[in-house]
């Protein structure tokens, strides 16, 4: 059965900087296309970020384009997002998705398999 487990996030002040990390354990023979999503009360998730399985293709959502960074992690089937200028607005609970079909990346949340156990970031003003 294959699990994500994430790492990382808390609570910064606006302007600051955290990492967040998403790793696959399992079935980790195959290769996963990854993202991340934030949500907050009374809102549908959000899409953020997301990565092809090999790392060459990134997307970015509008409201965080130039300012987050999604990677591979050192080991296999790891993804770190990498956050900076946090604002207010990026506060939520935030979750990597994991996708093991299919080439390039992906904005919706039915096209994610799996789900990581979702971190808090808290950005304060």
């Amino acid at each position: 059965q294959v699990q994500l487990v994430q790492s990382g996030g808390g609570l910064v002040q606006d302007g600051g900087s955290l990492r967040l990390s998403c790793a696959v354990s399992g079935r980790t023979e195959k290769t996963y296309a990854m993202g991340w999503f934030r949500q907050v009360p009374g809102k549908d998730r959000e899409f953020v970020a997301s990565m092809s399985w090999t790392g060459g293709s990134t997307d970015y959502s509008d409201s965080v384009r130039g300012r987050v960074t999604i990677s591979k992690g050192d080991a296999r089937n790891t993804a770190t997002l990498e956050m900076n200028s946090l604002e207010p607005g990026d506060t939520g609970v935030y979750f990597c998705g994991a996708r093991s079909i299919g080439f390039g990346t992906f904005r919706r949340v039915d096209e994610y398999e799996v789900w990581g156990q979702g971190t808090q970031v808290t950005v304060s003003s």
